[in-house]
C-alpha cells in the first residue's frame, strides 16, 4: 500500500496538534516486530495522529522503520525528529456493530409519588422509559423534544 502524500500546509498543521502528544508506542531492541505493527495499527484507527519513540541509536533503522510502518499501514510520516516518529492516517468511520450510531436503549425507572392523603405510603411505579422518552418531574413518561440545533448548523446541513 502507499503512503499518504502530505502537502507543506497540512504537515505543518499535523506537527503542531501533535506537539503536545505522548508516544503511544515504544519499539525496544527487539525492532519492529508483527506485534509492534499491530499495536501501531490499531493506535492509528483509535487516534489518527501518534508518536512512536523508537530505541534504537542508529539512524538509518529509525528510517526504515518509519519507511515500513508508512508502506504497510498506509498512513503518512508527519515528523521524524530525533528518536520520535510522528505518523498520520485519517480515523476510518466506525460501523454500527462498533459503537458508532448507538442510541439510548430504554431504561427501568423506578418512580415515588407521594400519596394524595396524609399518613398513607407513597406510591411506587417501574416504568420502562425508550430512548425517544423522558421522564418528567411528575414522574410521567413523555416523548422526549427534538434537540434545537443553531441558525448555523441549520444553514450547513
Amino acid at each position: 500500500m502507499p503512503q499518504i502524500p502530505l502537502n507543506p500546509s497540512q504537515r505543518r498543521s499535523l506537527r503542531a496538534d501533535a506537539h503536545h502528544l505522548n508516544p503511544v508506542v515504544l519499539i525496544g531492541s527487539d525492532g519492529l516486530t508483527p506485534a509492534v505493527t499491530k499495536e501501531v495499527d490499531a493506535a492509528l484507527n483509535a487516534h489518527g495522529l501518534i508518536k512512536v519513540r523508537v530505541f534504537s541509536d542508529e539512524r538509518s533503522n529509525r528510517e526504515a522503520i518509519l519507511a515500513t510502518l508508512t508502506d504497510t499501514l498506509n498512513a503518512a510520516s508527519v515528523q521524524h525528529i530525533g528518536k520520535l516518529l510522528v505518523l498520520w492516517r485519517p480515523i476510518p468511520p466506525k460501523t454500527k456493530a462498533e459503537g458508532g450510531e448507538r442510541g439510548r436503549g430504554p431504561s427501568e425507572v423506578k418512580v415515588v409519588k407521594n400519596s394524595k392523603l396524609p399518613g398513607q405510603k407513597p406510591e411506587i411505579q417501574y416504568l420502562r422509559v425508550l430512548g425517544n422518552q423522558r421522564l418528567t418531574a411528575g414522574g410521567n413518561v413523555k416523548k422526549a423534544k427534538p434537540r434545537k440545533t443553531s441558525v448555523k448548523k441549520r444553514n450547513l446541513g
